[in-house]
This record gives C-alpha cells, structure tokens and sequence, in this order.
C-alpha cells in the first residue's frame, strides 16, 4: 500500500539552459512538502554542461 501524505516529487529544470539554445537540459529530482509550499519551487544549483550555478525552476 502505498503512502499517503503531502510529500510529493518534483523535476526541477535549468532556466538559463533553456534560453541558451545549447543541446541538452540539466534536470534535478526532489521533494516537496505540496501543503507548507504549495508555489512552483526555485533553488540554485549546479549546471554541468554550462558549468556554472543557475537557477533551476519547478516544471510541471
């Protein structure tokens, strides 16, 4: 059976990837608490193909 509760999986995607046009995307897997941040999440992380810390925004 499975769990139930307000935790839920969310793909997090590169931003500036995205307007660069280069080939490829960097994507990142977390988790969210969907009752205390029920908004689209936006964290910083690494981007190894523009090797560089962008922003990474929740996707659907």
């Amino acid at each position: 059976m499975a769990k139930k509760g307000n935790r839920v999986q969310v793909i997090l995607e590169c931003t500036e990837h995205k307007e660069s046009g280069m080939a490829g995307t960097s994507r990142y897997i977390t988790t969210k608490n969907r009752k205390n941040t029920p908004e689209r999440l936006e964290i910083k992380k690494f981007n190894p193909v523009l090797r560089k810390v962008t922003v990474h925004k929740e996707i659907k």
